[in-house]
């Protein structure tokens, strides 16, 4: 699908900077239609489906009164591949987005540029969530994590996923990367800063989630990944209402009690299954080839890894507050401040009026004055 922004009337020299960032959705869509055609042809489907399609199956038979076969998947260096892949959906999905829906709707609105940008932020990552959070609660009640917490670490290493648990994983790392590019794509000036918000974001998601796959905890990945997407949901999607009407800022508040007890809970669910379910789980040791990972010392170090990546979160949560209290602060300061100098500037013109009725030249004092 061509996607074509327009920016000038002069068309930029082709490869330059300018044409790649103008045109880098039509490009990354002719770099996908190659792997897909690739499946078309016998020489190249074997390699084009590396990138497409989910590695890794393994097949189960069921023992029941009729044996059937359950397609399970584990994750290998393959997935790479298949990462890279659907890093270009994300790139393409980004640029639809943008250009048929938040330009669109900047072009009524006239926000200014620091608007602008936040609303392009919080308009992609709405999207993003609301689709994570709704695919992600129906693997959880599909897999019955919800009902039944105890699975959580019950038959641990949970070294085998379902097809749709592992393509979650793989769609997630993808969309995450894709930020990278899109700081060029943007023509991002303040890279630094850009690169700090981009790694606070996917701390939690690309190496919190992905140890915790690596551990063979996709489970509670699962789960606390669901949990975080819809605080964040909340957060951006109050934004946008902000940003629509100013005096909209209920959803705020509950978004900030909201992420306060998403942390806590986050981190009862970690101490829960990693803590208490896997140190008193009966597999205990350490064996790398079928993805046991249950001792002490890994435990502690996951354990330590979910703490600090919540401690952190509360930092940037903290000093968020902070800084709009501040600024709520001062701008209470500057109404308090006009309202005296309007109501004194009215009282020494009502003054100057009363001064000239009384000792005007017609004023009986004033004809006392003159002759005198």
């Amino acid at each position: 699908m061509g996607i074509r922004k327009k920016t000038n009337n002069k068309n930029p020299p082709v490869l330059s900077h300018e044409f790649v960032i103008q045109n880098h959705a039509d490009i990354v869509s002719c770099v996908a239609m190659v792997f897909l055609l690739g499946l078309m042809f016998e020489v190249t489907s074997k390699f084009a489906v590396l990138f497409i399609t989910v590695q890794y199956n393994v097949t189960i038979s069921t023992n029941g009164p009729e044996e059937t076969a359950v397609n399970h998947f584990h994750h290998g260096i393959k997935d790479l591949a298949t990462t890279f892949f659907y890093m270009l959906v994300a790139i393409i999905m980004h640029a639809i987005i943008q250009e048929y829906v938040l330009d669109k709707i900047n072009r009524k609105k006239h926000f200014s540029k620091t608007k602008h940008s936040k609303f392009n932020e919080s308009g992609q990552l709405s999207a993003f969530y609301l689709f994570s959070f709704g695919w992600g609660a129906s693997i959880l009640l599909s897999e019955k994590l919800l009902s039944n917490p105890v699975t959580l670490w019950e038959g641990y290493p949970h070294t085998l996923m379902s097809f749709q648990m592992k393509f979650y994983f793989i769609c997630q790392l993808g969309y995450w990367l894709h930020a990278l590019p899109e700081l060029y794509f943007q023509k991002t000036k303040k890279v630094c800063v850009c690169l700090c918000v981009f790694v606070s974001l996917c701390l939690f998601v690309i190496k919190g989630t992905r140890v915790l796959v690596s551990f063979s905890l996709n489970r509670l990945g699962l789960v606390l990944l669901v949990l975080h997407y819809f605080v964040e949901l909340l957060f951006h999607v109050s934004r946008l209402l902000y940003f629509s009407n100013e005096k909209r800022q209920t959803g705020f508040t509950i978004w900030a009690v909201l992420f306060v007890l998403g942390r806590l809970l986050t981190l009862s669910l970690s101490v829960l299954t990693v803590g208490f379910g896997l140190a008193t789980s009966e597999n205990q040791g350490f064996d790398l080839a079928a993805g046991n990972f249950n001792v002490i010392f890994v435990r502690i170090t996951v354990l330590a890894a979910i703490c600090l990546t919540q401690a952190f979160m509360m930092w940037k949560f903290i000093n968020f507050q902070l800084r709009r209290w501040r600024e709520h602060a001062q701008t209470q300061t500057l109404k308090k401040k006009q309202v005296p100098s309007k109501s004194k500037s009215k009282k020494d013109k009502a003054n100057g009026v009363n001064g000239v009725n009384s000792h005007g030249a017609d004023s009986p004092r004033a004809r006392k004055e003159k002759s005198s």
